[in-house]
């Protein structure tokens, strides 16, 4: 599976982004895609998930209210709408396919995009 974001970029805090990341490959071999994040010297955590038949979302305690992860399946891609920026929000956000677990997801390490960057600040 081979996924491609686009739409990082800078923006001022309290505005807004969108970013969008398209699948190609085996893309029967998962059944969930999310976004994660990484902040300037931490690992890698998960921003928000959403299963392949859309039933099933998962968001980080952190973006709840803010972010919204949704399907374009027109495209075959997932868009995460991100609202009311913070400068902590700032870092490089990756694509990934994985699959649920219940209402857990779970990431394919072999699967994830090259990341783009979001830059809060004024």
């Amino acid at each position: 599976v081979q996924l491609k974001e686009s739409g990082g970029g800078l923006v001022q805090p309290g505005g807004s982004l969108t970013l969008s990341c398209t699948a190609s490959g085996d893309t029967f071999m998962v059944s969930g895609r999310a976004w994660y994040r990484q902040l300037p010297g931490e690992e890698r955590e998960l921003v928000a998930a959403i299963s392949s038949d859309g039933a099933k979302v998962k968001y980080a305690d952190f973006v709840k209210g803010r972010f919204i992860i949704s399907r374009d399946t027109t495209k075959n891609a997932i868009v995460l709408r991100m609202n009311d920026l913070r400068p902590e929000d700032t870092a490089v956000y990756y694509c990934n396919a994985g699959y649920f677990t219940g209402s857990q997801y779970i990431s394919r390490s072999d699967y994830f995009g090259q990341g783009t960057q979001v830059t809060i600040s004024s």
